[in-house]
């Protein structure tokens, strides 16, 4: 299994020097999130990351189908995979905070399954007709490796039919991971696709301390994000136990977009705990505890089928946790 971390990019020289420190200490992929109300700009923050490094796998974790039109993040994804010796790839969602701060809906199905069809085309250098009119970029020739984020069954479906990897973020039990996985493969042979066509990229919070109930505590906001998310429009197909649906329900209701993933003493740091969520939320989306603690549940993610442990780096300190997650765990797996 390799390994992938995700930065946010509030400081573009912190943002460099933890790039480097994520290859250095064995990470495959580095990825920034894309929300252009809450944090620095994507390409510019992504190519700050291609200068800072030399190995690892650089791409959007994720952008959207609807701030960028696919004319525009074709050319700047493959700007990034040129000035990067050919190491880009491509996340794409259906959109979280980036359009919630905008006011808009996420994209539907049909949407994302258009967006990037025509991604393909015209990073091959085609031409496509994207919403009733001709698209392209000319001069690329060279396409990059199509991520694509799913949590529910259908999603998931889609994405195992038309991605060269799908970032799942519908829970890391193995049960769970078990399920996904073959909503995945149902979505490959559907397509006429070989089984495994689609890459496993499993996405997980992460921090890791000396005592489990400090990590969780710093990445509260992180958990409600999750829950926020990956629960969305429907409880339908996610494993959510009766008892909690209710609690899950009234979390999409009382999340502040604005405040996604930030530090300190936010409205999203105190729901969990105010709605008896955060132990599931903590077992269910996130990698996080002692190094041990890590350890294991990493090591279910491997069994489970998993290709690639994609993990956020957010906390007060977040060099800390890629340092020891790289210390402690990768260099143990």
């Amino acid at each position: 299994m390799k390994f992938g971390v995700s930065l946010v990019p509030h400081d573009l020289k912190e943002t460099a020097a933890s790039a480097r420190l994520a290859e250095d200490l064995g990470f495959d992929y580095i990825g920034i999130p894309d929300s252009q109300s809450l944090w620095r700009e994507l390409y510019l923050s992504l190519s700050v990351v291609a200068g800072a490094t030399s190995k690892v796998g650089i791409g959007p974790t994720v952008t959207n189908a609807l701030t960028r039109h696919p004319a525009v993040a074709a050319s700047a994804i493959a700007t990034l995979n040129e000035m990067s010796g050919g190491r880009a790839y491509f996340g794409i969602g259906s959109g979280d905070s980036a359009i919630l701060n905008l006011g808009l809906r996420p994209a539907r199905l049909k949407e994302m399954q258009e967006y990037i069809e025509a991604m393909r085309a015209i990073l091959s250098g085609q031409s496509y007709e994207y919403k009733g009119r001709e698209i392209h970029v000319k001069w690329s020739e060279n396409p990059v490796p199509i991520i694509m984020s799913a949590e529910g069954p259908k999603t998931l479906a889609l994405a195992g039919g038309i991605a060269d990897a799908v970032i799942v973020h519908s829970g890391l039990s193995k049960e769970v991971l078990v399920e996904t996985i073959a909503k995945i493969r149902e979505g490959e042979r559907a397509a006429g696709r070989p089984e495994g066509s689609a890459k496993v990229w499993a996405f997980a919070k992460c921090n890791v301390a000396d005592r489990r109930e400090d990590a969780i505590d710093e990445i509260k906001m992180a958990l409600a994000a999750s829950g926020h998310h990956a629960f969305r429009f429907t409880l339908e197909g996610k494993n959510v136990p009766e008892h909690l649906q209710e609690a899950i329900m009234a979390l999409q209701g009382e999340y502040v977009p604005s405040e996604h993933e930030q530090l300190g003493d936010t409205r999203n740091a105190a729901i969990s705990d105010e709605l008896g969520l955060t132990e599931f939320l903590a077992d269910r989306f996130a990698v996080v505890g002692t190094p041990e603690d890590c350890l294991a549940k990493v090591r279910t993610i491997e069994e489970a089928g998993v290709d690639n442990l994609l993990i956020l780096a957010i906390s007060s300190d977040s060099d800390n946790i890629i340092r020891r997650f790289g210390e402690e765990v990768i260099a143990r797996i």
